[in-house]
């Protein structure tokens, strides 16, 4: 059976993470995550718009885009390590995970767009792009909380003994909207929402639900001002959170994720389970129950487990009887190399030897 036409978004996905294939839309077995934003751009025939516009004006906004989309399967692959399906993207059965509207595919659509803005907003601070920079500095904001002394501090440290304080915005604060507006403008591809379109509907909802994830959780950061150390005056930005953590609070919802249909004209999403309340704009969604990835299957993309290195006194998923469905495992010896020896060198070096170990895997079957 042949694998169901792509869909623009997933198209997108695969143009990102590796155009050297985009000519059979599938990713080639042991094919490096390597981007050529020029490559892209060139070979993406069917993107149009403002997707084609931001192609040919800025290909460097282009290329931190890529290494974004990169940067949320490696976390995808970190999350999902000990998970039957562990988002491998070294074959073309990922391709096929991407055409469909389960759990694991929801995951991988909003760590991209995630990862995607994290990247953009990143360069902007770290002056990598010309298009921006720094956020721009805002007014105080929130009023004083009742019973709190002093200055209110910023959002984030309100409450503390460094929120009372006397603030004000400044520094180089993470410019989130910047970052946003460019994943929403290249991933988000334009879809007419007409009847029955209910996949662009889902994987445009978990686009949105991956960049919340970023900017929900800005965290504020502060440096003091004044003599001897007094804090007299505290200047504050805005900070990205650490894109580790917002992989796992993706995974927290790829746990709770809600599974949806159509409504009858096919604008709008419900829950598959009418007693239950509408997701939220953080909420992951799905509408197809996940194979059990157990089995190697080339209509699912699943790769099954056979071989899977699995943990035989683990009772979670990381363990041979989940992780290897059943069938059991066997022991076995191998030799490892990794670094020993470790001496750190001034400045700033660390220098290692590399050593052979054997260790004993056990491996499902």
């Amino acid at each position: 059976m042949l694998p169901p036409a792509p869909s623009r978004l997933g198209l997108l996905l695969l143009l990102l993470l590796c155009p050297a294939h985009v000519g059979g839309l599938w990713w080639a077995v042991g094919s490096p995550l390597v981007m050529d934003p020029t490559s892209i751009c060139r070979k993406a025939r069917r993107l149009a718009g403002r997707q084609a516009e931001l192609c040919q004006a800025e290909p460097e906004v282009v290329a931190e885009l890529a290494r974004g989309a990169r940067l949320g399967v490696r976390e995808c692959q970190f999350q999902f390590r000990f998970r039957r399906w562990n988002c491998s993207s070294h074959s073309k059965a990922f391709g096929r995970i991407l055409q469909q509207d389960i759990r694991e595919t929801a995951f991988v659509f909003a760590i991209t767009a995630a990862g995607a803005s994290h990247a953009v907003t990143q360069a902007c601070s770290m002056g990598d792009l010309l298009q921006c920079g720094c956020q721009a500095p805002r007014g105080r904001t929130s009023p004083r909380p009742a019973g709190l002394p002093g200055t209110p501090g910023p959002p984030g440290l309100v409450g503390s003994a460094e929120g009372s304080a006397a603030w004000e915005w400044g520094g180089c604060g993470d410019d989130v909207d910047f970052g946003d507006e460019k994943s929403r403008l290249f991933m988000d591809a334009q879809h007419k929402r007409g009847r029955g379109d209910i996949r662009a509907l889902v994987q445009l909802h978990n686009n949105e639900a991956g960049r919340l994830a970023v900017r929900s959780h800005t965290r504020t950061e502060c440096k003091c001002h004044g003599l001897s150390g007094s804090c007299a005056l505290r200047t504050c930005w805005q900070k990205l959170p650490p894109f580790r953590e917002v992989g796992a609070r993706l995974l927290e919802r790829f746990h709770g994720a809600s599974r949806v249909m159509g409504t009858n004209d096919g604008k709008a999403l419900l829950p598959a389970v009418r007693t239950l309340k509408p997701p939220g704009r953080a909420d992951l969604l799905y509408a197809a129950d996940s194979p059990d990835f157990c089995a190697p299957n080339r209509r699912t993309g699943s790769p099954g487990t056979r071989g899977r290195a699995c943990n035989s006194s683990a009772p979670d998923l990381s363990g041979c009887d989940l992780l290897c469905c059943g069938r059991g495992h066997r022991q076995e010896s191998v030799q490892l190399e990794e670094n020993c020896l470790c001496r750190f060198h001034w400045c700033c070096v660390v220098q290692c030897h590399r050593c052979r170990v054997r260790k004993e895997l056990s491996l499902c079957l």
